[in-house]
């Protein structure tokens, strides 16, 4: 065995990324700035959005994305169980109850039609979430809102550099969350976005993030008279520091890069596996393409060895997998929790894995990652 342990992700940060948090240090000013004003109209022109609103990380951005919908007590969202837990809680911090849809096996997204059956009268939005970079069918999914006349918010958290109908993944949303978590394409250590092209939305975002102050810490530095500021409404503490977003801007700047090459390595995985029986990797949508922020596969129900115990044998390899997409209404924090039978979810979360898959990976790398999971299909 080799005593090179293989990563599931290491985050590809260098020399520039250090420059510029060091210049963002030495400028003085390390709060949210001008750097992350920067990094929002960067951000927002990459994924065809009017406006961009940093935030202090993905789930924040739910968070606020919710409240300016106006949600509460009483309302219901229809959200997919397949997914990081953040999804159904920042529901659940307004007061509304996360409803939770089944998805389509081959994206893992939710649809119109898994939509359409948990749909009630106290539905009041759909928040779609683009899972593992692979894009949901947004086309399809906002004509189904719109005949229900309902708001359809997207979790793109793991989607930047993802498209969807030829366009960027939010281009055109109402509402769009991101993360910049380690895991993701795209990082800045922790931290998220809003993308909208409303701007009074955007507007009452930026106070929402800051304590519900009108005008923000950047806009007193820079008047030349003092600024006596208002508390609006009640807001929150969600703010992005210019050090986070001047490693944002660097990031950004090799998104081309990072998804070319992400893409040319689940390529690689799609055809080493080809041969593998009991195996089906995920693949791009028929509506667009994926980043492969994750690649995953999913076992046969009849495989040799279950999910758990090939997770043992990679490691024991070597190789850190992790399981697949969580199913929250599973996990302890919904005991009790309605939920309709979700059998695809159910078994998606059940019996698939994450494998290795970054932009420093070799073609060694992957092969020993591929022969682990050859060994364990059998002959």
């Amino acid at each position: 065995m080799s005593t090179d342990r293989i990563p599931v992700m290491i985050p590809w940060l260098g020399e520039e990324e250090a420059r510029a948090a060091s210049d963002a240090v030495l400028s003085g000013w390390v709060a949210q700035g001008p750097r992350v004003a920067a990094f929002e109209r960067a951000f927002a022109e990459r994924v065809g959005a009017e406006h961009g609103i940093a935030v202090s990380s993905c789930t924040t951005a739910l968070h606020l994305s919710l409240v300016a919908l106006g949600l509460g007590p009483g309302d219901e969202v229809v959200v997919p169980s397949l997914s990081f837990i953040a999804t159904a809680n920042a529901v659940r911090y307004v007061g509304a109850e996360p409803v939770f849809a089944d998805v389509d096996p081959a994206t893992g997204n939710l649809t119109g039609a898994t939509v359409e059956a948990v749909r009630t009268p106290r539905t009041k939005a759909v928040l779609a979430v683009h899972q593992g970079g692979v894009p949901a069918d947004v086309a399809a999914l906002r004509a189904a809102c719109a005949e229900w006349d309902l708001p359809l918010l997207e979790d793109a958290a793991c989607a930047i550099g993802s498209t969807a109908g030829g366009k960027p993944v939010g281009h055109g949303a109402l509402l769009a969350a991101w993360s910049f978590h380690p895991r993701k394409v795209v990082t800045t250590g922790e931290g998220g976005m809003i993308t909208t092209d409303d701007a009074q939305w955007a507007a009452r975002l930026r106070r929402l993030r800051e304590h519900g102050m009108n005008a923000s810490a950047a806009e007193r530095h820079a008047s030349d008279r003092p600024v006596l500021e208002s508390y609006l409404e009640v807001g929150f503490n969600y703010r992005m520091t210019d050090v986070q977003a001047a490693i944002g801007l660097v990031q950004l700047g090799k998104l081309d890069a990072m998804v070319t090459r992400r893409r040319a390595l689940a390529a690689r995985y799609e055809t080493l596996l080809r041969d593998v029986p009991g195996l089906t990797p995920v693949r791009d949508p028929a509506h667009g393409q994926s980043n492969f922020q994750s690649y995953w596969v999913l076992l046969a129900e009849d495989f040799p060895v279950g999910r758990d115990d090939l997770l043992a044998a990679l490691a024991a390899a070597g190789v850190s997998a992790r399981r697949g997409i969580m199913a929250s209404h599973l996990e302890p924090a919904y005991a009790g929790h309605p939920a309709a039978p979700l059998p695809v979810t159910e078994r998606i979360s059940r019996d698939s894995l994450i494998l290795p898959l970054f932009h420093t990976m070799t073609e060694a790398q992957q092969d020993r990652v591929v022969a682990v999971l050859r060994e364990q299909a059998g002959p």
